[in-house]
């Protein structure tokens, strides 16, 4: 067998064993699969047999991931229009001229909700309070670019909200200098924290259980009042900016996507990134960016 046929094999059945393939392929150049067997035929056949051998079984179940078991949840955000009952009941009084299902069907959200999540920049690590935890001069260039990457991308913006913290609000007004009408919201729900112990555990954070219980129930509570499908009122899309913080933004995206909350610290945000989220009326829920920051120039991207 020529050194281009062998290589042929042994690329044709990758992910055998590379052992039994090249052991094959000399033994063929020996002659030690041997012609005299009913000829070329047989002689291939046989080639053809210890090849196959040197192939693991295939079967589905071998590279498939078993699947966790876990539906996708569509009452998610507890929005669903078929499971909104608020404790009313149909009217068994109701004219017989009324469509029973209008009332449902004027209770279905229409519109698209755009969630942009937005990281503070640099700030100084050195502040003993938060009003001394103010952008570095790095930090303030990355929300200037931030900034520019949001005004380039042409959308409506509805509302910036951000952290009450000293260097999200900071980065969320140089952001609005390029946002030119969109109102500035400030909110206390989404200050950084620790919103669940992450699994598997870290050595150099440890914040002590009552941290975990009280940020814990706040950042919960900041993605129940922010993140969820539309009102049914809302006729349009809407593109609405969030600045925050990591831990906030992580946990975030690990509740979005029904994945494990305790997953969070799993990824990792550069300052001034942008994740975006989307959430579809039916409830779904998808992750357009995690931690965009590809508009940056790579001398300016940090993660403190």
């Amino acid at each position: 067998m020529s050194y281009r046929k062998t290589l042929k094999l042994i690329c044709g059945f990758a992910g055998g064993s590379a052992v039994l393939v090249f052991a094959a392929a000399a033994a063929d150049s020996r002659g030690y699969f041997g012609e005299h067997r009913g000829g070329e035929a047989a002689g291939r056949w046989s080639r053809l047999t210890v090849l196959r051998a040197a192939q693991p079984a295939w079967t589905p179940a071998s590279h498939t991931p078993a699947p966790t078991g876990h539906a996708w949840d569509f009452n998610w955000d507890k929005r669903d229009p078929s499971a909104l009952t608020n404790g009313k009941k149909t009217s068994t009084t109701a004219p017989a001229t009324e469509d029973p299902s209008s009332e449902q069907d004027n209770s279905k959200p229409k519109a698209t909700r755009n969630i942009l999540l937005i990281r503070h920049s640099q700030y100084n690590l050195s502040g003993a309070i938060d009003k001394e935890r103010i952008l570095t001069p790095l930090g303030r260039e990355q929300a200037e670019f931030t900034g520019q990457r949001l005004a380039a991308l042409g959308l409506k913006y509805d509302v910036m909200i951000h952290s009450s913290m000293a260097r999200a609000t900071e980065t969320a007004n140089i952001i609005s200098k390029h946002l030119s009408g969109v109102e500035l919201v400030s909110c206390d729900l989404l200050r950084e924290g620790a919103p669940i112990e992450p699994v598997p555990p870290v050595t150099h954070w440890k914040p002590d259980a009552v941290q975990y219980h009280e940020d814990g129930a706040r950042i919960e509570a900041a993605f129940r009042r922010y993140i969820h499908r539309a009102d049914p009122k809302q006729k349009e899309d809407s593109y609405e900016i969030i600045v925050c913080h990591a831990n906030v933004i992580r946990y975030f995206v690990c509740r979005a996507l029904q994945f494990p909350p305790e997953g969070w610290l799993r990824m990792g945000l550069n300052n001034g990134s942008i994740t975006w989220l989307t959430i579809r009326p039916s409830g779904r829920v998808a992750l357009r960016t995690l931690g965009d920051a590809g508009f940056m120039p790579p001398d300016k991207l940090t993660r403190t």
